[in-house]
């Protein structure tokens, strides 16, 4: 049976999970247009904003990082929120949701805390026939220097008060877009649900400086001999996505809220990840921007592949299968075991594997003289698969898991029973059975 892609979230219906994020891919009809022709379920307007008008530099606006293969890792970019006006972008959105009336049309705005502006402007926006609003809360360069964005998403006092004026003035869903610049996202999600939020979105770009032009000494981008920080997204955001994302899923009170996962999505797999962790949907800004807008093929192609393979029928199937997998560190079973095997056949006798575990880790890992090849001393091996990371070759080192008999380390007999960390003996806070305390 052929997986269904065909996603609802916080009551908006899309043909599959893949939306535009709010960025230039979305600035114009024109974009959009296109969006939804190469097969895109929706997107989220570029961030809409009133007076006084925004103005963009004419200068570079991107930054990146590219790894060896010059491929793009990190992407920065100091572009403030759509330039052109509010009238035009509305009369676009109204004509593209006629012609696309199956798919998503959010429409992100970056308001003022005047009541004025959120009556007069949200109305219109809702009589465009868009399907939401998302509030800019995430924003890091430029609009944050002017109050806005996420100078407001850091303050939670700042996001409930927000997100309950957004409410007062429209019918239709509020996602509010958080921001990755906060010591504990959950607060900012709380406080969007307190203020009546309809979901989540996460996360909102870093805030950076992506490089240093070292001929002219400043940060790149460089616009005439100045730089600026500004917001970084890419591939090399998704480990921090894909935790504030499971931060928000798991949490107790925080049960049951929509959450848009935002954040290095370039194939099938990091949208996967997105949802076994929690998220309902998926946008994506930074791939179609370095790929173009047919990625979403691959995105849906790739996605349905997999579902049906694992014997998947619908998202539902996916979304948070691996929140009850996600624990405190305290909540791990330290009585698990495991150790690197090199495989003979597959090691080419490079010694980086060597090299890293003598240097920098447990000295487990020797040559064998007459082959040239390695192998690891299980006695010394601590698990840490250091040796795996550094390999170049795939599946040569795995790491197998010793379901019983006794710790090659320890000479302790190996229990699959988990131990917890609040009842370990080396927890400094944990009593000890003489009654003094740990360290003395």
């Amino acid at each position: 049976m052929t997986p269904d892609l065909s996603a609802e979230f916080a009551g908006i219906r899309s043909p599959n999970p893949f939306w535009l994020a709010s960025a230039p891919p979305t600035d114009r009809a024109v974009n959009v247009q296109r969006a939804f022709t190469a097969g895109w379920g929706g997107v989220v307007w570029k961030t809409l904003g009133v007076d006084p008008p925004v103005v963009n530099v004419s200068g570079p606006r991107y930054g990146f990082w590219q790894g060896d293969n010059r491929r793009v890792q990190g992407f920065s970019n100091i572009e403030l929120i759509s330039d052109r006006p509010i009238r035009i972008n509305l009369r676009e959105i109204a004509e593209i949701k006629a012609q696309w009336p199956d798919r998503a049309v959010v429409v992100s705005v970056m308001f003022p805390l005047e009541a004025s502006v959120w009556a007069e402007w949200l109305p219109r926006i809702e009589a465009t026939g868009a399907d939401g609003i998302e509030l800019n809360l995430g924003c890091p360069h430029g609009m944050s220097e002017r109050g806005m964005g996420s100078a407001m998403g850091q303050a939670p006092e700042l996001v409930e008060r927000v997100t309950r004026l957004a409410k007062a003035h429209t019918r239709l869903p509020v996602i509010v877009k958080l921001t990755p610049n906060v010591t504990d996202i959950t607060w900012s999600a709380a406080a969007a649900r307190a203020g009546g939020a309809d979901a989540v979105s996460l996360i909102n770009t870093i805030n950076s400086i992506v490089s240093v032009d070292l001929e002219r000494m400043a940060p790149m981008p460089t616009v005439d001999g100045k730089g600026t920080h500004g917001g970084y997204c890419g591939p090399a955001v998704k480990p921090i996505a894909l935790n504030m994302v499971a931060e928000i899923a798991r949490h107790p009170s925080l049960a049951g809220l929509p959450i848009s996962g935002i954040g290095g999505v370039g194939t099938w797999r990091d949208a996967a990840e997105f949802m076994a962790l929690g998220a309902t949907n998926i946008q994506v800004c930074t791939a179609a921007m370095l790929y173009g807008f047919r990625i979403v093929e691959d995105l849906v192609g790739g996605l349905r592949s997999w579902m049906t393979g694992q014997g998947h029928t619908r998202l539902e199937d996916v979304i948070g299968r691996a929140v009850p997998n996600v624990r405190d560190w305290s909540q791990l079973n330290l009585n698990f075991v495991t150790k690197a095997q090199i495989d003979a056949h597959r090691c080419i006798g490079c010694g980086r594997c060597y090299i890293a575990c003598e240097d920098t880790s447990h000295q487990a890992i020797g040559r064998v003289a007459d082959t040239g090849r390695y192998q690891v001393r299980a006695e010394d091996c601590v698990g840490c698969n250091l040796c795996v990371a550094v390999c170049p070759v795939s599946d040569c080192i795995s790491m197998e898991t010793l379901d019983s008999g006794v710790d090659p380390r320890t000479g302790v007999p190996i229990t699959t029973q988990p131990m917890n960390w609040a009842q370990h003996p080396n927890n400094p806070v944990a009593p000890c059975p003489s009654g003094e305390r740990q360290g003395d």
